[in-house]
């Protein structure tokens, strides 16, 4: 086929597709292709030095993540997307993380899961784009498969990686989500952004709780509460409870401090506003929901993956790190006995920090 002859058309779609996007709620959309090497030796190198903890997953799909092509046979272009999710009205992060009876919830999980809201928002821009071209081949992603979401994203020109290994935009921070579509169609591809702006600063090294972040660049994820309160299904390692405070699902710390979100946008997306009061709930009251209360509560929601036992187990934990009263002791009490024998290590674990016995 005439390059000379197509190449106007797929322009054209190109910036269709970037209209698109944005009608559709996303700040921002770049096309990259499928080159990953150099980041594929920094996964590798990241996986035979067993930072990935417990997540299995990561080896095991080993380099389909860098490779494209291999998860979805014809990708040949990939369309990267992002989407602001702070939400209005929230109560003020520092205002909870300050106060020890309150429970800090990751801003990005306080409302409607965001896997099933972006991967519907691509796979309406695939139909639009399927109005135009045809039928074609495409696989819509958010955080949901092995796909090196940051690296392509850079590769598409929305940012560059931070020192905390989150992507950053120098317009728009840090606080967005992320979400590809792998397609076979030979679109123009953007101009990658090169450089990183994180110069000297290292106040996100500096501020993580428990020094997850070992060097610029390398995040350690068996030390990243993110981690522990999420990804990890068992104990929650003893030298680190003390560290996670009253963060009892995900972490924020990196992102609060990072001087250039202080450009971050608030989102106008009504699925991302805080639900059940989430953004400003007592530890306490959220320790007490009965395993129906939680799925209740959580349906829709991101936190719904890690259960009722590892919700349970990570309260546990932040309610040892609270200051000792008869409310939280009464609390850590009612649950002593708890089927679950996670549950119940957890919860022996802060009566004793309480200095109460079981």
């Amino acid at each position: 086929m005439n390059e000379a002859r197509v190449l106007p058309d797929l322009l054209r779609l190109a910036l269709q597709i970037k209209a698109w996007g944005y009608e559709l709620g996303f700040q921002q959309i770049g096309i990259t292709g499928t080159e990953l090497g150099p980041d594929e030796a920094h996964l590798l190198n990241w996986l035979r030095e067993g930072r990935h903890g417990e997540m299995a997953y990561m080896a095991r799909h080993g380099t389909h993540r860098s490779r494209p092509a291999d998860l979805v046979p014809g990708t040949v272009r990939i369309v990267s997307g992002r989407m602001d999710y702070q939400p209005v009205g929230a109560t003020d992060t520092d205002t909870v993380l300050a106060d020890p009876s309150k429970a800090f919830v990751s801003r990005y999980a306080l409302g409607r899961d965001y896997h099933k809201l972006i991967r519907a928002r691509l796979r309406r821009l695939a139909g639009k784009i399927e109005k135009v071209t045809g039928p074609f081949g495409y696989r819509a992603f958010v955080d949901s498969a092995p796909v090196l979401e940051r690296a392509i994203a850079r590769n598409a020109g929305l940012g560059w990686i931070g020192k905390h290994s989150n992507l950053i935009h120098p317009r728009a921070g840090s606080w967005f989500f992320i979400g590809e579509l792998y397609t076979d169609l030979p679109l123009p591809e953007d101009d990658p952004f090169r450089a990183s702006h994180c110069g000297t600063c290292s106040a996100c090294l500096e501020i993580c709780p428990t020094r997850a972040i070992v060097a610029p660049y390398q995040v350690d994820a068996r030390r990243c509460i993110s981690y522990l309160t999420i990804e990890l299904h068992g104990p929650i390692p003893i030298e680190f409870r003390p560290l996670i405070g009253n963060r009892v699902f995900g972490c924020d710390d990196c992102q609060l401090v990072c001087p250039w979100n202080r450009f971050a946008q608030k989102t106008s997306e009504r699925g991302f506003a805080p639900r059940h009061g989430l953004d400003d709930a007592r530890l306490i009251d959220l320790f007490m929901w009965s395993e129906a209360e939680f799925q209740q509560r959580t349906e829709g929601s991101a936190i719904r993956r890690i259960g009722y036992e590892r919700w349970l187990r990570n309260l546990a934990v932040a309610l040892g790190n609270a200051p000792s009263s008869p409310d939280v002791v009464a609390a850590l009490q009612a649950r002593a006995h708890h089927p679950s024998e996670l549950v119940r290590e957890h919860v022996q674990w802060a009566l004793n920090r309480h200095g109460s016995p079981q």
